[in-house]
Order: C-alpha cells, then sequence, then structure tokens
C-alpha cells in the first residue's frame, strides 16, 4: 500500500513537473501570441513611483494596437492626453494646453520601453536574461518573470507578470538604476478588434502649437 501511494504520489510530481511553464518558454509564448495579435484594445493604469515624492502618480486611460507598426496610448486621469506612435514616430498631444509633439524614434528606444514589448522590436531571449522572479499580485493563473538587459540601459531589469490562460501580459514593471518605477497595469484585454482608421489619427485645432522635432532631425 506505501508503495502504491510512492508511485501516485511520484506520478502526480512528474505530471506538474512536465506541465510547469519555464520564464524563458512563458515569454517566448507572450512574444509569440503578441506577434500573432492582427489588433489589440485594453484597459491601462499606470503608476509613476519616484524616490523624490512619497505618494505615486496614478494615471488611467485606454491602448489600441494595430500591426505591424501603431498605437495609440490614450490617457484620462488625472489629464487628457494622447500618445500616438505610427512607423517610427511619436506624436503627444495634450488637448489642455493645445499642443502637438512630434519626435522621431530610435529602435534602441523602443527596445526598452513599454512600446517595444507590444510592437515586437526585439527578442526577449535575445535582449534579456530571463528568470523567476514572484512579486505581490492579486491575480491567479499568471506567471511571473524578471528580465535583465544584456545590455545596460535606463532600467536595472523588467517584472512582467504574463496571463497563463491567453498568454498576453497582465502588468509590466520597469525599474531605473536610482530607484524609480513605472508600472502598467492592463485589463479588458481584446484581441481581434475592428479599430477604425481614425483611431490612428490626431485631429487638433488650427490654433495648436505644433513642435515638429522629426523635421529637425531630417535637416
Amino acid at each position: 500500500m506505501r508503495r502504491l501511494t510512492a508511485l501516485i504520489l511520484g506520478l502526480v510530481v512528474l505530471g506538474a513537473g512536465a506541465f510547469a511553464v519555464t520564464p524563458e518558454e512563458a515569454v517566448a509564448n507572450l512574444e509569440r501570441t503578441l506577434k500573432a495579435v492582427g489588433t489589440l484594445q485594453a484597459k491601462f493604469e499606470q503608476f509613476h513611483y519616484s524616490m523624490l515624492v512619497s505618494v505615486p502618480l496614478h494615471e488611467k486611460g485606454e491602448i489600441f494596437f494595430q500591426k505591424p507598426d501603431r498605437m495609440r496610448w490614450e490617457y484620462k486621469a488625472p489629464q487628457d492626453k494622447v500618445f500616438l506612435y505610427k512607423a517610427g514616430v511619436l506624436e503627444m498631444y495634450l488637448p489642455e494646453e493645445k499642443q502637438l509633439t512630434r519626435s522621431p524614434v530610435s529602435k534602441e528606444a523602443l527596445e526598452s520601453d513599454i512600446f517595444g514589448i507590444f510592437l515586437g522590436v526585439m527578442s526577449f531571449r535575445d535582449a534579456y536574461v530571463v528568470e523567476d522572479s514572484p512579486f505581490p499580485t492579486d491575480a491567479s493563473r499568471v506567471r511571473q518573470v524578471k528580465l535583465t538587459p544584456r545590455t545596460e540601459g535606463d532600467y536595472s531589469h523588467i517584472l512582467l507578470e504574463i496571463d497563463e490562460t491567453t498568454w498576453l501580459l497582465r502588468r509590466a514593471i520597469f525599474l531605473e538604476w536610482a530607484g524609480n518605477k513605472r508600472e502598467f497595469v492592463f485589463s479588458r484585454v481584446r484581441t481581434g478588434v475592428r479599430l477604425p482608421a481614425k483611431t490612428f489619427t490626431l485631429n487638433v485645432p488650427p490654433d495648436c502649437e505644433i513642435i515638429d522635432d522629426v523635421e529637425k532631425s531630417r535637416r
């Protein structure tokens, strides 16, 4: 009887190990899922933690993504603003200030930011050392991993929380060397949604101030 019990327990352990997903497999699943996504829409919350301020800045809004290279981050609180990325150019529109800024974005800058994760501009395994790193969460059925850049940059490491059901991103935390950090939390994620063409255009009023760093960089 004892031998039978031990055998059953051994099979359970082996079975659990056989289905366990390694950190490398988890980020590979995320990468593969995002590459297969044509469009994506989700709610997001963003937290800015500063070593100089005790209370983090809490922002929220909605993200829209369309392959291969279009993203819109529409912030609704505490301030209305829009970040629109398209074909290597980032536009930032501040309605209250009536100001639009257009800036070129390098591949290197994309690789070390949240934009790069969604756009798939790099391979996680090529760009980072991937390992397990559990951190506090209220979510279930998620895989948490730590990404340490192979090339030193702005961040010491990045923490990802990946939904094991959909293999889509639920949280991303970027930790700077100075101790500051940015956290993104995604919810109500939908893929394969129909996005109107106007989603990735900005209509600004005639009296809007336009700062065009793209044209400056071409001179």
